[in-house]
């Protein structure tokens, strides 16, 4: 369930339907592609190694989640990202940072009580180089 205070953004199914959305690597391309530029179902298609067929049901599941909107304009279909969708899930990740943060911050503060030394954020991304002992 999610928290009241993410209420205002999002219900809890549109939510699950735009990380859904999000979780596959050619859905988000393509709101990548149609945030820079209206893009026809076609030439969406063109940009990958899959069927239009498959291409339109991706379109189908961004557009689900609101994500993209589809025009029919003549004969093509016509894709265009939604941006504000993707700004108010991004303010929606903020939310779920900031409570993590908090929760962080306060089990710093027990163990501080507690006599622990303040977390020390290392630098270092990858571990030291060790000599294999076998």
């Amino acid at each position: 369930m999610v928290v009241d205070t993410f209420r205002e953004a999002f219900t809890d199914a549109e939510i699950d339907r735009i990380f859904h959305a999000l979780a596959d690597a050619t859905r988000r391309d393509i709101v990548a592609r149609t945030m820079r530029s209206d893009q026809s179902v076609s030439a969406l298609a063109r940009g990958y190694d899959m069927s239009f067929a498959a291409v339109q049901k991706h379109v189908a599941v961004l557009a689900g989640a609101a994500l993209v909107h589809k025009e029919r304009r003549g004969r093509e279909q016509l894709v265009r990202a939604v941006p504000e969708t993707l700004h108010r899930a991004g303010v929606l990740l903020e939310r779920y940072a900031a409570l993590w943060h908090d929760r962080a911050a306060s089990i710093e503060a027990i163990l501080a009580e507690d006599g622990y030394p303040p977390h020390q954020t290392s630098s270092r991304t990858t571990p030291p180089n060790r000599k294999d002992h076998r």
